[in-house]
């Protein structure tokens, strides 16, 4: 390994690891890319060509085993998330996970326990807390900007799965197909959660409405339409432990671009709006607004804001993993404290839990307790 540099070990070489992981490593000049693992063995040598790791791997336990890898980036589908983490971090290895890292709350719960007895840093794929512009509400939080908080509304919608005839994938093959299937809250819904949690605190109680709108779809590996039950919208009621309301809704059928996030905060002095949607070559904006002063307007998001080497418009996945892999290899070569750990993943997976069982059971549900 090179001096004062972080050695990388991916494991999963596909899509969404092109466009945003090995990106921002091979951008990140402390970053070491020792090695890519995946099944497919020209996948795994292709990445590395493209973006200069040293070895590939088809077996992820070699890549853990190899010394010169100080931190595993789990980049694969969601039912392998947690079994591959746990193996990192039993061979004592830093580590980030797509997110969620389990699909329950407890389990995840247990693997940041794990970590911390370990002693090794965690990060979950929690990619849009990495928005200038989120990261700019969060600081008019903080620092007193927008006064008390009364209000956070939360959407992530865009139309990804509005054709059915776009194969749907992390479809579990062991799936029950006989109820309704919590999709668009896990791998939608956590994002927004995160966010929502992240600048307005803890949750309270959560009420929510779910629903199956396009019955019949292609999944991936299955010949046909499909009648499949899989939940892709859902509604929730917020009700924070500090007193303030909010209001999420996740969808992958709602027409719009990706990643189709908007983040509103309503206090006491001021508003903000950030919407981190791709229109017109432009990754995301910020709107403010003070109680004197109504109307909306755009703030300039500052070059300083935004990582090294990219503008507003490079494209988002590249854009916010680049700044997440930039904290996180710092937070772990310079000591900084965590953010966004697994146990944020947790929380967030404890949150979803309950939106799941409010709208089960119809009724107002509170988050404290549902992971025992």
């Amino acid at each position: 390994m090179t001096a004062g540099k972080l050695g990388v070990g991916l494991i999963g070489a596909h899509t969404w690891a092109e466009k945003a992981h090995l990106p921002a490593y091979a951008a990140h000049d402390r970053v070491e890319l020792v090695a890519i693992c995946d099944i497919d063995e020209s996948r795994a040598r292709a990445m590395a060509g493209k973006f200069g790791a040293k070895r590939i791997y088809t077996d992820a336990k070699k890549l853990l085993a190899d010394p010169d890898v100080q931190m595993v980036d789990v980049c694969t589908p969601t039912h392998t998330h947690l079994p591959l983490s746990l193996a990192a971090i039993a061979a004592g290895r830093h580590v980030l996970s797509e997110k969620p890292l389990h699909t329950q709350a407890a389990p995840a719960f247990d693997a940041a326990r794990k970590a911390d007895a370990r002693g090794v840093r965690t990060k979950l794929g929690f990619t849009f807390r990495y928005s200038p512009a989120i990261r700019q509400i969060k600081q008019w939080i903080d620092d007193g900007t927008l006064g008390d908080i009364f209000h956070i509304h939360g959407f992530e919608q865009n139309s990804q799965w509005l054709d059915p005839q776009v194969p749907l994938r992390q479809i579990s093959p062991d799936m029950d197909r006989g109820k309704l299937i919590p999709s668009s809250i896990i791998g939608y819904g956590s994002h927004l959660i995160d966010l929502m949690r992240w600048l307005g605190g803890e949750f309270g109680s959560v009420a929510a409405t779910m629903k199956n709108f396009i019955p019949e779809r292609i999944v991936r590996g299955e010949p046909g339409l499909q009648r499949i039950p899989v939940e892709d919208g859902t509604v929730a009621l917020v009700e924070y432990q500090n007193g303030a309301q909010g209001v999420l809704q996740t969808s992958y059928i709602a027409v719009g671009n990706y990643p189709g996030v908007e983040i509103r905060v309503y206090g006491s002095k001021a508003a903000a709006v950030a919407r981190l949607i791709s229109e017109f070559g432009i990754a995301e904006k910020l709107h403010f607004a003070t109680a004197d002063a109504v109307e909306f307007k755009e703030v300039e998001i500052a070059s300083a804001a935004l990582p090294p080497g990219t503008t507003l418009n490079t494209p988002w996945p590249e854009l916010y993993y680049r700044n997440l892999v930039r904290f996180f290899v710092d937070e772990i070569l310079e000591g900084r404290p965590q953010e966004c750990t697994f146990n944020d993943g947790a929380k967030s997976q404890e949150i979803v839990d309950a939106i799941i069982k409010a709208h089960r059971e119809r009724r107002w549900v509170d988050v404290a307790g549902v992971a025992a």
